[in-house]
């Protein structure tokens, strides 16, 4: 290639943040035939009202995690929890399997007020603001921003938040069981190739492994949660019904 032509390709790249990285992304993820319902993020990207916009435009649910001195309708969302989720708010919920067992965290969920510039008089998703607190060292809390259909429940989106844990795990059994990351290459092009190799080669061991665990699998049920009796224009926290009922047992 002459040196004319390595300029020329040179000068049709420009920079990136990683937002709009992510953003084109999923719309190249929007054209394919994959369904894609759901989106989750740390919180490099969660942070960032237009990414989360865009989500919301594009009709795509999503659980992301925010930092704790992320804003929500004001306040900070570290200081909404911890001020005002009541005891009875905090689930005991799993986030998904993992190499040790199941991932038990206690978790709040709140519903928030729709905003009528967004929403209009009849909204068809709900925003949410999650916590997820570490039973093990209780002052370990995150904290999520979430959109979600109607009619999901807090287990919902404590399966989604978990689920990027899931592609974390990915990357690892990619690069340990099918050399991912063992790639000596110097252009994009062979890079593009061993990629795409390595990734066939997980998704094929991915689905055996999917078939063996459905011969034996157990059908489970998604926990159940109440609303609190709070204003409309508050935000509507999900109790444990567990907890309520120990709460009115010993009054």
């Amino acid at each position: 290639m002459t040196s004319r032509g390595v300029g020329e390709r040179q000068h049709d790249r420009v920079f990136a943040t990683k937002g709009e990285l992510a953003r084109a992304i999923i719309l190249r993820a929007l054209t394919s035939p994959l369904p894609v319902g759901w989106v989750t993020a740390d919180c490099a990207y969660g942070q960032d009202s237009h990414f989360r916009r865009f989500l919301e435009d594009h009709q795509l649910s999503y659980v992301v995690a925010v930092p704790k001195s992320q804003q929500v309708h004001g306040p900070r969302i570290e200081d909404r929890i911890l001020r005002e989720a009541p005891p009875e708010a905090w689930q005991r919920l799993s986030a998904g399997s993992g190499a040790k067992g199941e991932r038990f965290y206690d978790w709040a969920a709140a519903r928030l007020p729709a905003v009528w510039e967004f929403d209009g008089d009849e909204p068809t998703r709900q925003r949410w603001m999650v916590a997820r607190r570490s039973i093990a060292k209780p002052d370990e809390i995150a904290y999520y921003l979430a959109s979600a259909p109607l009619e999901a429940t807090v287990a919902d989106l404590v399966r989604i938040a978990g689920c990027r844990w899931k592609v974390e795990e990915c990357f690892q059994s990619a690069k340990n069981e099918c050399g991912l990351d063992q790639y000596e290459v110097r252009r994009y092009v062979g890079w593009y190739r061993h990629i795409t190799l390595a990734m066939l080669a997980h998704a094929f061991l991915a689905v055996l492994a999917s078939q063996e665990r459905e011969k034996g699998a157990v059908s489970g049920t998604h926990p159940t949660s109440w609303t609190s009796h709070r204003p409309r224009f508050d935000v509507c926290w999900q109790l444990d019904p567990t907890a309520v009922l120990r709460t009115a047992t010993t009054r």
